[in-house]
C-alpha cells in the first residue's frame, strides 16, 4: 500500500473527516458553500417549526398576496404560504437527491474500481456502454422512466440514483487506472489476493478522495434534473411542494407576484451554488484537479 494510503489509515475516520472539513472551511469558497448548504439542511430540519402554516391550505381572500408580517414572502395564486412551501419543497428535494446520491455513489464507484482493476475486453464493452449512456441528454430517459412508472419518491430515487451513477463509473475507473499499476497492488496481486481484497484494502482507500468530490458534484445535478423534471410536470405531484413545481406554476404571475418565482429560485440556486463551492474547496483540499479529471 502506499504510504500517503498507509498514514490515512493510521488515522481514525472521525479525524481525517474532521481534517477535511477544517481545510474546506478555512477556504472562502469552502466556508461560503458549507455554510449554505448547512443552512439549507437546518432549515430543512427545523421548518415544521419555523413556520405556522400548512403548506397545503389554501385560502381565497389572501391570492397574490405581498409579503407582510404574517407571511413573510407572502402568497400564490391559490393563496397558500410560499414561506412554508420553499421550506417544505426544500425537505423533499434534499430527501430524494441525499439518498440518490449516496447509491449513485456507491454502485457507480465499485463498478469504476473493478472495471479499472479487470481491465481488457471486459472494461473495453462495459465503457462502451456507458458511453453510448452518456450520449444521451440526461433529461429524456429521466422523463421516459417517470412517465412510464410514475413520480413517486420509489421511483425517483433509484432513477436518479442509476442514470447519474453511471457518470461516476467513467471517473472512478480512470482515478483507479492510476493507481491498479503501483507496486503495493502488483505486490498484493502476487500474495494471492483475491479481486474483492485488492478492491477493499488497496483501490478504495486510493480512489475515496476522488469518489467525494464527484460525489457533491452529482449531487448539484442531481438537485437539477429533480426540480427540471418537477417544472416540465413530471416530477413531484400537487399538493407536494417542489422548487421546480412552484417556479412553473408561479410564472404566469410574475408580472402580478414575482415573490412567488423568486423565493424557490434563490432557494435552488443558493444550494446548487453552495454544493459547487464546497465540492470546489473540498478538491482543492484533496490536491484533485477537478479540470483535468473531467475530461477523462
Amino acid at each position: 500500500m502506499s504510504d500517503a494510503a498507509a498514514q490515512k489509515q493510521k488515522r481514525p475516520a472521525l479525524g481525517q473527516f474532521g481534517t477535511v472539513l477544517w481545510d474546506v472551511a478555512s477556504r472562502p469558497s469552502g466556508a461560503i458553500g458549507l455554510a449554505l448548504v448547512l443552512g439549507h439542511i437546518i432549515l430543512a430540519l427545523i421548518s415544521p417549526w419555523l413556520v405556522s402554516y400548512d403548506f397545503r391550505s389554501m385560502d381565497s381572500s389572501l391570492i397574490l398576496e405581498g409579503p407582510s408580517a404574517e407571511h413573510w414572502l407572502g402568497s400564490d395564486h391559490l393563496g397558500r404560504d410560499i414561506l412554508s412551501r420553499v421550506l417544505q419543497g426544500g425537505r423533499v428535494a434534499l430527501l430524494v437527491t441525499g439518498i440518490a446520491t449516496p447509491i449513485a455513489l456507491l454502485w457507480g464507484g465499485v463498478t469504476g474500481v473493478l472495471l479499472g482493476l479487470i481491465g481488457g475486453r471486459a472494461d473495453e464493452v462495459a465503457m462502451r456502454i456507458v458511453d453510448a449512456f452518456l450520449s444521451i441528454p440526461g433529461v429524456l430517459p429521466l422523463l421516459v422512466l417517470v412517465t412510464i412508472f410514475g413520480t413517486g419518491n420509489e421511483v425517483m430515487i433509484p432513477t436518479l440514483a442509476f442514470f447519474y451513477g453511471i457518470p461516476v463509473i467513467r471517473v472512478i475507473r480512470a482515478a483507479t487506472h492510476d493507481v491498479v499499476a503501483r507496486d503495493f497492488v502488483l505486490a498484493a496481486r502476487a500474495r494471492g489476493h483475491s479481486r474483492l481484497s485488492i478492491v477493499w484494502r488497496e483501490l478504495l482507500p486510493n480512489v475515496r478522495d476522488a469518489m467525494m468530490v464527484e460525489g457533491a458534484m452529482r449531487w448539484s445535478w442531481m438537485l437539477l434534473a429533480f426540480s427540471s423534471l418537477s417544472f416540465l410536470g413530471f416530477g413531484v405531484s400537487p399538493p407536494t411542494p417542489d422548487w421546480g413545481l412552484m417556479i412553473s406554476d408561479a410564472r404566469a404571475y410574475m408580472p402580478l407576484a414575482p415573490w412567488g418565482v423568486l423565493a424557490p429560485v434563490i432557494a435552488l440556486s443558493s444550494l446548487i451554488i453552495g454544493i459547487n463551492l464546497t465540492a470546489d474547496a473540498l478538491a482543492k483540499a484533496m490536491g484533485i484537479d477537478r479540470a483535468r479529471k473531467a475530461v477523462v
